[in-house]
């Protein structure tokens, strides 16, 4: 199949809306951190790629058409070169909403998943993530805001300088159905975009509210 559509936005930039909307439209299944949990067998995929090992990305997206979010953006230029037919969706939101939704979500849980009680794989598919995320893109630090926020900026920085703007779209899920099916050459839907994954849903994936 292949992917033809890669996410390199930072996870809580609307993903799992951007996931939804792109199944929508035609591209799925979309890969998104959800998937790395649900798949069991492709775990120690990851742990290879956060181990920074050459790793076949034909087979860590066989089956899937597109790719949003943490832990497939971090391999977005590798992407972007296994699949070069494939078009860029980079998902951005305004930095200081991306800051309180990550420190509430995704940096909260990097700082107490140590003491929740998770299956097996997903712990193994945690410590990747944690190794991705934190170690090799927020330079160690989980919850440092500063640095943080600049990584969020290099990131879209580094993602305009090495895609061609033909084949990229910056795209707010709050501009809605317009300029992605525009991007993608598809209908818009006679229906709202999705709104998913506020900060309550993301605990709730992990058996209930915000560890105190």
């Amino acid at each position: 199949m292949g992917l033809s559509v890669i996410g390199s936005g930072f996870g809580r930039t609307g993903t799992l809306s951007l996931k939804h909307a792109l199944e929508r439209l035609g591209f799925g299944p979309c890969h998104h951190m959800e998937e790395a949990f649900k798949n069991p067998d492709r775990v120690p995929l990851w742990q290879r790629i956060a181990a920074r090992e050459a790793t076949d990305l034909q087979q860590v997206y066989a089956g899937y058409r597109a790719q949003v979010d943490w832990p497939g953006a971090h391999v977005w230029r590798e992407a972007a070169a296994a699949f070069p037919d494939a078009r860029v969706v980079h998902s951005v939101r305004p930095p200081e909403s991306w800051w309180k939704s990550y420190s509430a979500t995704i940096g909260r849980f990097f700082e107490v998943y140590g003491d929740i009680d998770l299956p097996p794989h997903i712990r193994a598919m945690s410590d990747a993530a944690y190794e991705i995320i934190v170690n090799q893109t927020l330079d160690g630090r989980t919850l440092d805001k500063e640095s943080a926020l600049a990584a969020f900026r290099k990131r879209t920085d580094d993602v305009r300088a090495a895609i061609p703007s033909e084949r990229l779209l910056i795209f707010d899920v709050a501009e809605g159905w317009e300029p992605l099916c525009r991007f993608l050459d598809v209908p818009v839907p006679n229906e709202p975009f999705p709104r998913l994954n506020s900060t309550t849903e993301f605990w709730e994936n992990f058996g209930g509210g915000e560890p105190h």
